[in-house]
């Protein structure tokens, strides 16, 4: 069993908000990257667009999701995706931290894990 640990002390600030990168790590061949986030009370992510597909699962507490305009709640147990291109961003207007955990891919990363798959079963 591998385990990558969270370190909460260790956060880095970026995209409006506090981050650890936990998916991909050497020893785990994944199609997929993945960052634990945290959104401070009273702040948002910086709001951006990209050619990734993504993912958002709601760990902890309450946001406010927008996107296109359009803003909807982002609490506990909820999850989200996001197509290339679509703006969007994660409003903290509560009083506690928000915390959730984002999954991004493409079509490189794709290709990438297969070629590693293909290699390890040779």
């Amino acid at each position: 069993m591998l385990t990558q640990p969270l370190d909460r002390e260790g956060l880095t600030h970026e995209n409006g908000l506090d981050a650890q990168r936990l998916l991909p790590w050497p020893e785990l061949n994944a199609p997929f990257e993945g960052s634990w986030c945290v959104i401070r009370p009273g702040t948002a992510s910086t709001a951006h667009a990209h050619h990734e597909y993504e993912i958002f699962i709601a760990v902890a507490g309450s946001a406010v999701l927008e996107s296109q305009g359009v803003r909807k709640p982002f609490t506990t147990g909820d999850i989200v995706h996001f197509t290339p291109g679509i703006d969007h961003r994660v409003i903290n207007e509560s009083d506690e931290d928000f915390e959730m955990y984002s999954v991004w891919w493409d079509l490189d990363m794709t290709q990438r894990f297969a070629a590693r798959h293909e290699g390890a079963q040779a």
